[in-house]
């Protein structure tokens, strides 16, 4: 059996995940959905890499960054500075969580307080990534699974 510890390095987001055995499973054959919230509506985010247990099967899934996987798909069209807010119907919710915004010149850590972050003051498409551990509470820096959620905002 499979747990999974923290990333071991974040570097232009790109997250390398180790592993370690454990007999904590998660629920599903994936990680459960996340939603992100803007005013009275709610949007689908991507699922993008993520190591999951099931079944007693452990699966570990490795995808392109948010750039590559939105590909195509019209961002998520929002006003300078408007609250964003991050939603999953899921027990248990993950414990650690980290967001990179991603533009054409930067990548920053957002800073994120109740699920909630503001979008950028500046005009622009910006990527998203939204990476989540659900950490063992009784091991340190072990986690029982992880995923990376991916959007991306067009503000206006």
């Amino acid at each position: 059996m499979k747990k999974w510890l923290v990333p071991s390095l974040l570097i232009a987001g790109i997250i390398l995940f180790g592993c370690s055995d454990s007999n904590k499973e998660t629920d599903g054959e994936k990680p459960p959905q996340a939603m992100v919230d803007i005013g009275d509506q709610s949007y689908e985010t991507t699922l993008g890499s993520y190591c999951w247990k099931s079944n007693d099967q452990s699966t570990c899934v490795d995808m392109a960054g948010p750039k590559e996987l939105l590909k195509g798909k019209e961002p998520i069209k929002v006003k300078s500075g408007e609250n964003i807010t991050f939603v999953m119907n899921y027990e248990p919710q993950p414990n650690e969580f980290h967001v990179l915004q991603i533009s054409e010149s930067s990548e920053v850590e957002v800073n994120v307080e109740d699920n909630r972050f503001s979008a950028p003051l500046e005009e622009g498409v910006f990527y998203y990534s939204y990476g989540v551990w659900w950490m063992d509470e009784q091991e340190e820096r072990v986690s029982n699974g992880d995923a990376v959620y991916n959007f991306a905002l067009k503000v206006e």
